[in-house]
């Protein structure tokens, strides 16, 4: 057969989103599902991404809630099966350059040898950037970090950590057609700075409605307890509804 290759473009993209909400917007949401196949005579591979986020403002306070899932194999063999969920919410103070943040997340994870992984924390954030075209904001905190995690298969970390939780995060909006964002995470441990977790998620869009984009958006992660890494490139549309 000949060689094939399918790429499904998606409702929305898989990526970093966080929503900016006006006086009259308090809703936000957002769902992605992209994925590639390819096949030759050599073999096949096929990989699935889905991601879903939802927000709500009220006064001087936001919620958000995200979830993925991403699945792949390559010659019959499981390369990813990935599943990430978090709650996180933002309190302003008067002046809303600053706000405090707290979140709870879960990360189980096979290319990254986590078996389970729950994080929860809390800390504060400055925003240096806050219009509908400019956002920047650097976050820091501490979390709580409970993990079980494959050394080996058959040999298992299960630990508890405290670490240091440093955020940045940005958006740019140019011409009301162009849209760069993205957002990077690093957390190493408060007795051991070579035991961290970093994650680097960035996009770029580009609009072609008001609510529909075309996107394309990379993310990098990295774990040292186990000595893991990986790297997704997605692309597709993306819809975004704010209500």
């Amino acid at each position: 057969m000949k060689s094939i290759l399918v790429t499904i473009f998606t409702i929305f993209l898989c990526g970093p989103a966080f929503a900016q909400f006006s006086d009259s917007v308090h809703y936000y949401g957002k769902f992605a599902s992209t994925g590639s196949i390819n096949r030759t005579n050599e073999g096949n591979s096929y990989l699935l991404s889905n991601m879903f986020k939802v927000g709500v403002s009220k006064k001087k306070i936001v919620l958000n809630g995200f979830g993925s899932w991403v699945y792949g194999e390559s010659n019959r063999e499981l390369t990813n099966n990935d599943f990430s969920s978090s709650l996180d919410f933002s309190l302003f103070r008067a002046v809303r350059q600053i706000y405090y943040w707290g979140l709870a997340n879960y990360d189980k994870s096979f290319s990254l040898k986590i078996n389970d992984r729950v994080q929860t924390g809390a800390g504060i954030a400055y925003n240096f950037l806050d219009r509908k075209t400019a956002y920047l904001s650097v976050s820091d905190g501490f979390i709580w970090e409970k993990g079980n995690l494959f050394i080996e298969d058959t040999i298992h970390d299960v630990y508890d950590a405290v670490r240091n939780s440093v955020r940045v995060s940005y958006k740019f909006v140019f011409a009301n057609m162009i849209t760069i964002d993205g957002t990077q995470f690093f957390q190493p441990g408060i007795t051991d700075i070579s035991d961290y977790n970093l994650k680097s998620v960035n996009s770029i869009a580009f609009a072609l409605r008001k609510w529909i984009s075309i996107t394309a958006s990379m993310t990098y992660n990295k774990v040292t307890r186990t000595g893991r890494e990986n790297f997704l490139f997605t692309y597709g549309l993306t819809l975004e509804k704010y209500f």
